[in-house]
């Protein structure tokens, strides 16, 4: 893929999710979308890169507790932290213990971190990342209204992140390594900011079968979550390459009757090509 294209994939992505972040806050909290990220509109790479989430409103606390979260989990957190864009539910994939550093590739309003930051108490510490500013501004505003002490939220991409070496106890994502088109450069970057013997804690969308290049060109389903999913045995040789040992793929298939919902009017069905998965590995 040329630089060009990597970076039109980027700006994409950034504005598909800073547009969810405004239109969020303009409709109390109901997710314009019908989890991730799904559009019905079609834009090719070589095209200009407008796209953005559209779809039936849902309550983003329906599509979490589909997705894995508690009803304690989703009352927990002030509104507007949880905006429905996950896949499943890390935070209870991670098994966080008290006293551990946590960083949240792809934070967005800071669900999974406010509820990684109950876990890991007041001696721990949970960073999130995220390139949107609108969606960091977000989260930062939503922390000071929770009082939220020991959770902070960083600009920058997931493949160039603002962490210091050997920071992490625990990585965790949520449906966002899949909108990253070097994915290789994340779990790499994700190799370096964990200590040793930290491990990754990651739900996140996979291909089950080869996408068709009208899938992987279309932007709008690059967005949605759909056109941008590497094969399992592509993330698995991924994290292989970085450095990554013990690792588990466990695909969820009954995500993609869900899925197929989030690109509706699409030609191509998107359940019939992607599923939601847990991956986990360590740093040896």
């Amino acid at each position: 893929m040329q630089t060009s294209d990597k970076e039109k994939i980027r700006q994409s992505v950034r504005e598909s999710y800073g547009k969810i972040a405004k239109a969020a806050d303009v409709v109390g909290g109901l997710s314009p979308m019908t989890s991730c990220c799904g559009s019905s509109e079609t834009t090719t790479i070589a095209d200009s890169t407008a796209s953005c989430c559209g779809g039936q409103e849902v309550a983003p606390g329906q599509i979490s507790a589909l997705m894995g979260y508690s009803k304690e989990d989703i009352q927990g957190v002030i509104q507007g932290a949880n905006m429905g864009l996950g896949c499943g539910n890390p935070v209870a994939l991670a098994s966080l213990k008290p006293g551990e550093t946590v960083v949240d590739l792809g934070s967005g309003g800071g669900f999974d971190c406010f509820l990684a930051a109950k876990q890991v108490g007041d001696s721990g510490q949970v960073i999130g990342v995220d390139m949107t500013p609108d969606m960091l501004s977000k989260a930062r505003s939503n922390a000071e209204k929770m009082g939220t002490q020991n959770v902070e939220f960083r600009l920058g991409e997931i493949e160039h992140l603002p962490v210091a070496d050997n920071t992490a106890d625990i990585i965790m994502s949520n449906c966002v390594i899949n909108l990253s088109p070097e994915k290789l450069k994340v779990y790499q970057e994700a190799f370096r900011i964990l200590k040793t013997g930290g491990r990754l804690a990651i739900s996140d969308i996979v291909a089950t079968a080869p996408l068709p290049p009208e899938i992987q060109q279309n932007l709008a389903l690059v967005s949605a979550c759909v056109g941008g999913a590497a094969t399992i045995d592509d993330t698995t040789t991924m994290l292989k390459e970085a450095g990554f040992q013990d690792i588990t793929i466990k695909a969820k298939e009954e995500s993609r009757k869900l899925i197929s919902q989030w690109a509706p009017g699409e030609s191509k069905n998107a359940g019939d090509y992607v599923v939601s998965a847990y991956i986990e590995a360590v740093k040896p």
